[in-house]
């Protein structure tokens, strides 16, 4: 069966497709490995050195292209963010899906500091504006679409989507303290490692939009505020590195509740094909509906 005939975009679906684009890329497709499932399938190959990026829907074409001139943006800003390797053009598409080459970071799992975080986000905020043409955020533009797909019952899809509405609404009406510019889009921890040598860099750069710098600093504060991923004195230290605490900020809790949902739909893509991925879908929605802790919630 071809990945053009599958009805899914399962893990063996994109790992098929990566095959097919390392055999293009003229990369050796040795000791593959998956990492992630989400919007794109990111694998490991030989041992780390690379890393890929499989777009799950060929409609991400065009933000992978934006992704691939960021990339080249803060490489002649100097930037520490990750880099593409290879001399094939990038990205390789196959039966429509983009696939993204990119030097891996020592093993993959060593995390930056909340510290280096703080710094290296004011850094990014800091630097003049790229001649790319990055979109708006437009965060709920993402709900939409991920619904669309999510592999969950018809009353909990509709229950998102009236959620959305009502978000949307309160989103709209948001008054920011800080400038807008360039974002991360999705600054976290899992998306900030050391290199080989120990030295951070900034990773997933397909999220780049221009918008409210709050944006990037929700997560950060969600990770301790709401779930408990971090402690006091970790993002203590991210506000240190940054220089402002987004939980002081009036609209602070209107944006948990818009990156909470998005955390949900992202997960829901997933529903489908994972039954620990669905079971933790059905657990966010409860909490969402009951107001109850989010502590509970499990890393993905």
């Amino acid at each position: 069966m071809t990945t053009s005939e599958r009805t899914v975009f399962d893990a063996a679906a994109a790992e098929e497709i990566l095959r097919r684009a390392c055999a293009l890329a003229d990369v050796d497709p040795n000791g593959i490995e998956m990492l992630r499932f989400g919007d794109h399938a990111v694998f490991r190959i030989d041992a780390g050195r690379i890393v890929s990026r499989v777009g799950r829907d060929p409609d991400r074409l065009a933000s992978v292209r934006r992704e691939v001139a960021v990339a080249g943006w803060l490489a002649d800003a100097a930037y520490p963010a990750a880099r593409l390797v290879t001399a094939a053009e990038q990205p390789v598409v196959v039966d429509g899906h983009p696939v993204t080459f990119w030097e891996g970071l020592a093993d993959g799992e060593t995390y930056a500091s909340t510290r280096e975080m703080g710094e290296l986000l004011r850094r990014l905020h800091e630097l003049a504006a790229p001649q790319i043409s990055l979109p708006k955020l437009r965060p709920f533009d993402k709900v939409q679409q991920r619904l669309e797909r999510a592999a969950i019952p018809a009353e909990t899809r509709a229950y998102l989507a009236s959620l959305a509405d009502g978000l949307a609404a309160a989103y709209d009406g948001l008054s920011y303290a800080l400038p807008t510019g360039p974002l991360h889009g999705d600054f976290n921890v899992g998306n900030v490692l050391h290199d080989a040598d120990g030295r951070p860099k900034v990773i997933d750069l397909d999220g780049f939009v221009t918008g409210p710098r709050e944006w990037d600093l929700m997560q950060t504060a969600m990770y301790y505020d709401s779930f408990g991923w971090h402690t006091e004195a970790e993002y203590a230290d991210f506000v240190a590195g940054y220089g402002f605490d987004v939980r002081q900020w009036s609209g602070y809790t209107v944006l948990r509740s818009v990156r909470e949902l998005l955390m949900v739909t992202w997960l829901s893509q997933n529903a489908g094909t994972s039954p620990r991925a669905s079971e933790e879908v059905k657990k966010r929605v409860e909490t969402l509906r009951s107001g109850g802790s989010r502590r509970d919630w499990a890393p993905f």
